[in-house]
């Protein structure tokens, strides 16, 4: 079983490259832990453009049964469809991010620990720099 931890840093200053930072894991041994500076988005899809860079790396894995762990409510419903959300930057993302989780055949479990505080520690510790 994979265990893929995410997590997109944005900065307040537009124009700043955000960070990607990601983990990895096959049977609770890491074997893959990257974090990536890429071109400015807008925050409301910095979540979502760093789950699509983590789908990109998790295709080689894509036969094996997959558990996606963020900190993200908001991103949890909008992967839902539960969200209200009206803003057009975060839906176009969506369906591009949808249309990847879908690629996966549902061997992919997307779990949000933002209620959670244990997992959320874990979270936490495994995406420190």
């Amino acid at each position: 079983m994979i265990k893929a931890y995410f997590v997109g840093i944005s900065t307040h200053y537009e124009g700043e490259d955000i960070e990607v930072r990601y983990s990895i894991y096959e049977d609770q041994e890491l074997v893959c832990k990257k974090s990536v500076l890429r071109e400015y988005e807008k925050p409301a899809i910095v979540n979502q453009v760093a789950l699509v860079a983590l789908l990109k790396e998790l295709e080689k894995y894509m036969d094996q049964e997959i558990v996606v762990i963020m900190n993200d409510a908001a991103l949890n419903e909008q992967i839902r469809g539960t969200s209200q959300t009206k803003n057009k930057d975060v839906l176009k993302m969506l369906r591009f991010t949808k249309e990847r989780i879908s690629k996966f055949n549902n061997s992919i479990t997307i779990k949000d620990v933002s209620n959670d505080k244990v997992e959320l520690a874990k979270w936490n510790e495994v995406l420190k720099p």
